[in-house]
């Protein structure tokens, strides 16, 4: 049976850093940029273009960047084909082994391959700090401007979650399991998560 581990992530959370250490230590394919990569190559757009598309729900908001209708079809257009592109990219990494996938709402669109889902989350100073240690260009961010950005990029995170689910994204129900990096330092939990994991795919499941 084909093992798959998706990771939804509040920013600044340390989620991809959680995706990326327990799929080396469970010897697991990983993606994360690697999709966008992809979909960048199929689309014939930028990576920055097809990561704007692909993560923040612009159907909603595009029309107040839009100048005209005409643009605004066309975004809506590009969004609908990278989405289509993303789920097939997503579909063929779950038919092709045991996985870490971080985001992408890979955990609905990979529901028939039962992945297990974990949703990754902090509360707001552990998140600033987090991103002031990892991201050079927040360093000189003040708190108010970097709980802000944190809060836009999550907002994008739950609208795009809203065009492909009815699911609500962060509600713990709708996950096998929740971490709260807040007090944790992530390379130290790893272990015991490997292990967790282990016994979640080796039990039986209906």
């Amino acid at each position: 049976m084909r093992k798959i581990i998706t990771i939804s992530r509040e920013f600044g959370s340390g989620g991809r850093e959680l995706g990326k250490r327990l799929a080396e230590k469970l010897n697991f394919a990983y993606y994360d940029r690697e999709i966008i990569t992809e979909i960048s190559k199929k689309m014939g757009v930028t990576e920055e273009y097809a990561q704007k598309l692909s993560e923040r729900g612009i159907y909603k908001h595009a029309f107040q960047i839009a100048k005209s209708f005409t643009v605004y079809s066309e975004i809506q257009n590009n969004q609908t084909e990278i989405l289509v592109a993303q789920q097939k990219i997503l579909k063929n990494i779950a038919e092709n082994g045991n996985a870490v996938i971080i985001g992408r709402g890979a955990n609905v669109i990979l529901k028939k391959y039962n992945p297990m889902n974990i949703f990754v989350y902090a509360d707001m100073e552990a998140k600033i700090n987090r991103c002031r240690m990892k991201v050079e260009e927040d360093r000189n961010l003040s708190d108010k401007e970097m709980e802000n950005k944190i809060k836009q990029i999550d907002k994008n995170r739950k609208n795009y979650h809203k065009i492909i689910s009815n699911l609500e994204w962060g509600d713990k129900r709708n996950y096998d399991l929740c971490i709260n990096t807040s007090n944790l330092e992530i390379k130290k939990i790893i272990p015991a998560l490997a292990e967790f994991i282990g016994e979640y795919f080796g039990g039986d499941r209906e």
